[in-house]
């Protein structure tokens, strides 16, 4: 199966169920509020972004330098047939490093590991010095992510750490006192180095 460029680059956000989508996929110590996603789609425009289709829904943020992946998915029936792939490869045209997270493998998700191997695949490295650690806000589980990146430049860990404590002060956290009456986390208590690396 094949996406034309055109629909997998349309941008779109009153799409009909796109939050439904995405609930009945990630863990709800994943996802975030209704409301929340209202707030940054709205006051964010243009950075916050949606790629929607049949068979794919991409929510990401964009920066002058890098691109952060916040959900990704592929509809079960069209998993295995290089969806995936389009949609990363349009992100990659644009240039710039592309941040994500990814949920460490779990035998209680068979899908972790064959998240992982997807990104692998498609040159994506686990920054493993990177620590990060966050409560989600309504569940107020503890949320252990690793962080992916790919990027047609060489990169820090240490720049990859300040983009992902951007993305959480700029994403995750942002409007949160508003929306939840709770103030969020610190980004040195989310997002940390695990040990210092000398680069070459």
């Amino acid at each position: 199966m094949v996406i034309q460029k055109e629909s997998v680059i349309e941008e779109v956000y009153a799409v009909k169920n796109w939050y439904e989508r995405l609930k009945e996929y990630f863990p709800e110590r994943e996802m975030k509020s209704k409301k929340h996603f209202d707030v940054l789609f709205k006051e964010k425009k243009g950075t916050y972004k949606m790629m929607e289709g049949l068979d794919y829904l991409v929510v990401y943020f964009e920066q002058q330098e890098y691109i952060f992946i916040d959900y990704i998915l592929v509809s079960g029936n069209s998993r295995g047939k290089g969806v995936g792939t389009v949609v990363l490869n349009e992100l990659k045209s644009k240039g710039k490093a592309i941040v994500l997270e990814v949920e460490p493998i779990s035998e209680i998700d068979p899908d972790s590991e064959k998240r992982i191997r997807f990104y692998q695949r498609h040159g994506f490295l686990i920054v493993d010095n990177i620590g990060y650690e966050r409560v989600h806000l309504v569940t107020n589980e503890l949320n252990k992510m690793d962080i992916h990146c790919w990027s047609p430049q060489c990169v820090t860990e240490q720049w990859v750490l300040d983009c992902m404590k951007e993305i959480y002060s700029e994403v995750h956290a942002y409007k949160v006192k508003e929306i939840f009456g709770r103030d969020p986390q610190p980004a040195s208590e989310v997002l940390w180095l695990k040990e210092k690396v000398n680069v070459q």
